[in-house]
C-alpha cells in the first residue's frame, strides 16, 4: 500500500509525540494509534511493534490479539527466512496469551498453527489444524489451510476432500473454489477442473482472478 501524504504526516506527528512523551504516555496514548496507522498503509512489522507496546501496557486479550494479528500479517508478507521466523515467534507469543484466556478461539489457534509450517516442526502446525477441525468440523479457515497445504505437498486427493467440504459449507468462498479447481487439475480430473474454473469465472469478475483462471483453462485446453 502506497501511503498518502496525509497518512505519512499523521504517522510523523504521532511518532514525534511518542518519542517525546513520558514512558507512561507513550504506552497509553500514542502506541495504539501508531499501530493502527501503520496497519492502514500495510507496514505490519511497524504496526506490530507499536501494538506490542500497547498490549504490554493494557495486558488485555483484545490487545494481545491485535499485536498477534499484526505480527502474523508481517510474517505472511516477509520474504527473508530469518525475519519470517522472528515474526512468527512473536505472533505465537501473543496468540498463546490469547488462547490462555480464550481456549475456544479457533481462528487464533488456526493462525498460530500456520506459523509452524515454515519451521523445523511443520507437523506441529498440521496437528493443531486437525485439532481445530476435531473440535469445530466446519471451521472454514482450518479447512482452507489444510486444503492449501495438501496441494503444496502434492496430496491432491486430500486437498479435494477438504476443499469440497469447505465449499459445501460456504459456496461463496471464491478462494476455496479456485483451489479446488487447481487440486482437481493436478489430480488429472480435467473435466471437473474445467467446470470448476468456469464456476470461479462466474463468481468473481475481478480482472486478476479472471486472468488467473484463464491461465489454468489454457493449460487444460
Amino acid at each position: 500500500v502506497k501511503p498518502s501524504a496525509g497518512a505519512t504526516d499523521t504517522i510523523a506527528q504521532l511518532r514525534t509525540k511518542f518519542f517525546a512523551a513520558s514512558q507512561n504516555e507513550k504506552n497509553t496514548i500514542f502506541a495504539d494509534p501508531l499501530a493502527n496507522q501503520y496497519a492502514k498503509i500495510g507496514k505490519f512489522d511497524s504496526a506490530a511493534w507499536f501494538a506490542e507496546v500497547a498490549a504490554k501496557r493494557t495486558n488485555k486479550p483484545d490487545d494481545w490479539l491485535k499485536a498477534g494479528d499484526y505480527y502474523y500479517q508481517a510474517y505472511t508478507f516477509a520474504l527473508d527466512p530469518a525475519k519470517q521466523g522472528a515474526l512468527a515467534e512473536k505472533a505465537r507469543l501473543f496468540y498463546e496469551k490469547v488462547l490462555g484466556a480464550q481456549p475456544g478461539n479457533y481462528t487464533v489457534k488456526t493462525k498460530m498453527a500456520m506459523t509452524y509450517i515454515g519451521t523445523a516442526t511443520p507437523m506441529k502446525g498440521i496437528l493443531m489444524l486437525r485439532e481445530v477441525l476435531e473440535a469445530d468440523p466446519k471451521n472454514e479457515l482450518a479447512l482452507f489451510n489444510l486444503g492449501m497445504l495438501s496441494i503444496q505437498s502434492g496430496q491432491y486427493d486430500k486437498a479435494i476432500g477438504r476443499l469440497e467440504e469447505l465449499v459445501r459449507i460456504n459456496p461463496a468462498h471464491t478462494q476455496a473454489q479456485l483451489l479446488l479447481g487447481i487440486a482437481l487439475m493436478n489430480q488429472g480430473e480435467r473435466k471437473r477442473a474445467k467446470a470448476q474454473f468456469y464456476k470461479v469465472k462466474d463468481m468473481d469478475k475481478d480482472p486478476a482472478v479472471q486472468a488467473t483462471v484463464d491461465s489454468y483453462l489454457k493449460d487444460l485446453n
